[in-house]
């Protein structure tokens, strides 16, 4: 019985650093496009940094997501 408690203890470890792939990539592709655009149009760079806050904000809730689903389920 104590080698189950270690084994699930390993794949909810291994299912959280699996959970932070998909919000890692999200924020990369998010900030590298944002500032794509605002090099490619400056005069819309204060809207484009508005709505790249708010969708790193949403991405980062999908990591925290993962975290306290991982403590949840141990």
């Amino acid at each position: 019985m104590d080698n189950y408690a270690e084994l699930t203890g390993n794949i909810a470890t291994i299912g959280y650093g699996l959970a932070t792939l998909g919000p890692g990539i999200g924020l990369g592709i998010l900030i590298g496009k944002a500032l794509e655009g605002m090099a490619r149009q400056p005069e819309v760079a204060n809207t484009l940094r508005t709505n790249m806050f708010i969708g790193v904000a949403f991405v980062e809730v999908l990591a925290l997501l993962g975290l306290i689903a991982g403590f949840l389920f141990i």
